[in-house]
């Protein structure tokens, strides 16, 4: 099919890249842009007013091909090749370790040691009494060691690097018998037993999906067997007919056949959350103190701290482990070392830990303090006077997230937010893409839903401004 009249004449009103390129260079702010990107900016605007033109749906007029308007798309253009790819957002989706958003928040005092350590130099692998090279596991191991009870403990860059290393050092080439119960799968398709065929080890599995025994372990064990692993079921529960072995019976049964015994506790926690009314998790100290030979979890999820996989247990072991060439493919650097270490520096106080750690702050705050900041939320939007806005208060459900707790529900106080002429999901899409701060919440019942639980109290303000602006514009 040919093309229309208007469709020629606007492709002819289209300027060429080194006539916008003229007319740019005379703007101030076009002056400060790099030639490349501002040249690549011109292209992919007049290419994108092309394709428009061309479409079979085309609403491209005449006046948006004048020089000024084309300018202003470009420099919309080039202010978004500009903005960092990594943004900060509000989270009001009431996931508390959101793995899409970051996972675990920092606490003050993990962010000032972060900046400290990054802004300058650092005795990072330089041991200070002695004026030698030193090792960076030494600025955790210590403190690991303290507040777990463990033995020895090293740290790498996340848990499935940490699961990766302890079977690639302890038993490649050998057999891991483990539950079929406990064969995991997380988020990214991170499954157990691809994890023990990269790391060599062979998998051997045991009892059925939903029961097993002391004796299928035993039953298992031959002279080739080389790690008995047990695997937390930190992102689902399973329920009814079910047996499994406790890790203390796992390591009487190791000690007994001299094979070593390592516990993947997935999220990992040094607080027993029971005492804050919430479902019971395994702590790492209860596991240490079960006598497991290398214990491993994050660093990032329940614990509140950055990215990192941790591995604490026998001393013997730990040492094996740290000579593996695979430690500095895995290893952490200065900035995780300095969060993490003020992050556990908490944990000599677990009550100043909960009041200090985001992530547990947010996971045991009351009911009533969620409502009371829900209802500031409210009283804010409503003070802008739209007609076209109503927002309601719902009691509904946050979630721990980050695959721990998937049974608990955390009772909430959300707003559920409706604009007169607008669906929830154009909300939405507003909230996350037009908005200078994006706005993540979710959508229930044609509603725009926000959780006051993961919402901080001086992003209040900035949510009340996100509306403004999308009341301005539509």
């Amino acid at each position: 099919m040919g093309l229309g009249s208007k469709q020629q004449n606007l492709l002819r009103m289209l300027p060429g890249v080194d006539r916008m390129l003229e007319a740019a260079r005379a703007e101030a702010f076009f002056a400060a842009v790099p030639q490349i990107l501002l040249t690549e900016s011109l292209r992919e605007v007049i290419a994108s007013l092309r394709e428009e033109i061309l479409s079979e749906e085309a609403t491209v007029g005449s006046d948006d091909l004048n020089i000024k308007t084309l300018l202003d798309r470009i420099r919309e253009h080039v202010k978004q090749r500009l903005s960092p790819k990594l943004k900060r957002v509000i989270n009001g989706t009431g996931v508390v370790v959101h793995t899409n958003l970051g996972r675990s928040l920092l606490s003050e005092m993990a962010v000032k040691n972060l900046v400290a350590i990054g802004s300058r130099y650092s005795n990072l692998e330089f041991d200070l009494s002695k004026g030698i090279r030193g090792s960076r596991y030494a600025a955790v191991e210590e403190i690991l060691c303290e507040i777990s009870g463990g033995e020895a403990a090293m740290v790498v860059n996340n848990n499935a690097g940490a699961v990766l290393l302890c079977l690639e050092t302890l038993a490649s080439g050998k057999k891991v018998i483990v539950s079929r119960g406990e064969l995991v799968e997380i988020g990214g398709s991170f499954r157990i037993p691809d994890v023990m065929a990269k790391s060599g080890a062979i998998l051997k599995e045991v009892g059925t999906t939903n029961r097993t025994h002391r004796h299928d372990y035993e039953g298992a064990i031959e002279n080739e067997t080389g790690l008995l692993l047990k695997v937390h079921q930190s992102n689902y529960s399973m329920v009814g007919f079910t047996a499994s072995v406790s890790l203390s019976e796992l390591v009487e049964l190791g000690r007994t056949y001299h094979i070593p015994v390592m516990e993947d506790l997935g999220s990992g926690t040094f607080i027993d959350l029971s005492k804050y009314g919430l479902m019971k998790e395994p702590t790492v100290q209860e596991s240490v103190a079960a006598g497991a030979d290398a214990v491993t979890f994050s660093g990032d999820k329940l614990l509140g701290g950055p990215q990192a996989g941790i591995i604490i247990g026998k001393k013997e072991l730990l040492d094996r482990i740290k000579k593996n060439p695979l430690t500095r493919a895995l290893r952490i650097d200065k900035l995780t070392l300095a969060a993490l270490e003020s992050t556990l520096s908490l944990y000599r106080d677990k009550d100043s830990a909960v009041a200090s750690i985001p992530t547990l702050k947010m996971i045991t705050t009351s009911l009533k303090d969620i409502t009371k900041r829900a209802r500031s939320l409210q009283r804010e939007l409503k003070k802008l006077g739209s007609p076209r806005l109503r927002v309601i208060l719902m009691d509904l459900s946050s979630r721990v997230g980050g695959g721990a707790l998937p049974m608990l529900n955390l009772p909430s106080k959300c707003l559920g937010i409706r604009i007169e002429g607008m669906s929830a999901n154009v909300l939405e899409r507003f909230m996350r893409e037009k908005t200078e701060l994006p706005v993540i919440g979710r959508i229930e019942a044609d509603l725009f839903i926000l959780d006051p639980r993961t919402i901080q109290d001086e992003e209040i303000p900035i949510i009340k401004n996100a509306f403004s602006d999308l009341f301005q514009r539509t």
